[in-house]
């Protein structure tokens, strides 16, 4: 299976969409959204802003290895 790298992430608060490259091997715990600053934390039960607020999971999501925390 091949992991995809590419996700947009959608800010809760703005609706701002950004497309972004996820990491393969880390995972990313914050986010500025570049729409109207509000600092992006993952929801209760998920690993990365990438499983909160994006429309891919995270590489190791993705490979069904768990999160990357």
């Amino acid at each position: 299976m091949e992991l995809r790298r590419q996700s947009v992430l959608t800010c809760p608060v703005c609706g701002h969409r950004s497309e972004e490259t996820m990491p393969i091997d880390a995972c990313l715990f914050f986010y500025d959204c570049p729409g109207c600053g509000a600092l992006l934390k993952p929801r209760p039960g998920d690993c990365c802003v990438f499983c909160s607020f994006g429309d891919v999971p995270c590489p190791p999501v993705q490979a069904q290895k768990g999160c990357c925390g």
